[in-house]
């Protein structure tokens, strides 16, 4: 009976956790949080406050709320923790219950309230699905941000040499010189840079149009092909998981299906 009992009560919160009236009750609360997050950076009345921090708890409280029927709604309740995204709920909510805003720690119980904008990734699929694909592409785009990093390096080097005498400020050293050329590449006034250095050296402008070429136009435009593929994949991989889920052959099972019918066509026309 009490494992009945214990079912009956771990299905309603299944159904609860899945109800789309619930998830979108929560999103409106996790904005909520958001704008309150945004009204305590200006000078407010006593009272004021005072209701802000009401509602700050409230907040807390109605996400503890929403952390514990997530978790009795899990069918494997040590599953519940295999999931980054809930560890990370978890911990923010908890972090949240602890009085800390009169202590040397309130910095901290106000940084742990910022993160809270972050559950909003968390519930839902699709923004998780993009910092998923986000995520596994970063080894590739590992690769593009170094060679960018020598290009950068060289031209600044580069720079730094020919151009140190003309601006100091801005080809002075190095490090100088890199500020300088990010500058070029996002084109915040990048012409005024380069009519400065060709008064004294008139094909001066190669040197920045090649490093445009190089960076805004060739490794950016890298940088998102890798991430707009990896999405393509991450799309791929959830719709072939649903499919599963669904019972429904995925791609590539009815990919074989038809190969077979081929070859049993074939065979048939053979004798």
């Amino acid at each position: 009976m009490s494992r009945v009992n214990s079912q009956s009560f771990q299905d309603a919160f299944y159904r609860l956790r899945s109800n789309k009236a619930f998830e979108l009750f929560v999103i409106a609360i996790i904005v909520f949080s958001a704008l309150v997050i945004g009204v305590k950076t200006y000078p407010l009345p006593a009272g004021l406050v005072s209701a802000i921090t009401v509602m700050d708890w409230m907040i807390t409280v109605i996400f503890l709320f929403e952390i514990v029927v997530r978790f009795l709604g899990e069918p494997n309740k040590l599953r519940f923790f295999h999931s980054a995204w809930n560890v990370f709920d978890t911990l923010i909510v908890v972090v949240s219950l602890v009085p800390i805003e009169n202590s040397e720690m309130a910095l901290v119980g106000r940084l742990v309230r910022i993160f809270r904008v972050l559950r909003m990734v968390s519930i839902i699929p699709e923004l998780r699905m993009l910092l998923n694909s986000l995520l596994k592409a970063l080894p590739q785009l590992g690769y593009v941000m170094l060679m960018m990093f020598i290009i950068f390096y060289i031209y600044a080097a580069v720079g730094s040499t020919f151009f140190a005498p003309i601006n100091e400020d801005l080809w002075g050293d190095i490090a100088l010189s890199l500020l300088t050329l990010f500058r070029v590449m996002t084109f915040e006034d990048w012409t005024d840079v380069m009519y400065e250095t060709m008064e004294v050296y008139p094909l001066s402008w190669f040197f920045y149009l090649s490093f445009i070429f190089f960076t805004a136009f060739a490794f950016l435009n890298m940088i998102i092909g890798i991430v707009v593929n990896v999405l393509e994949e991450e799309h791929q991989r959830v719709a072939t998981e649903e499919a599963a889920a669904a019972g429904e052959p995925t791609l590539k099972e009815l990919r074989n299906e038809i190969r077979e019918l081929k070859e049993l066509l074939l065979d048939k026309a053979q004798r």
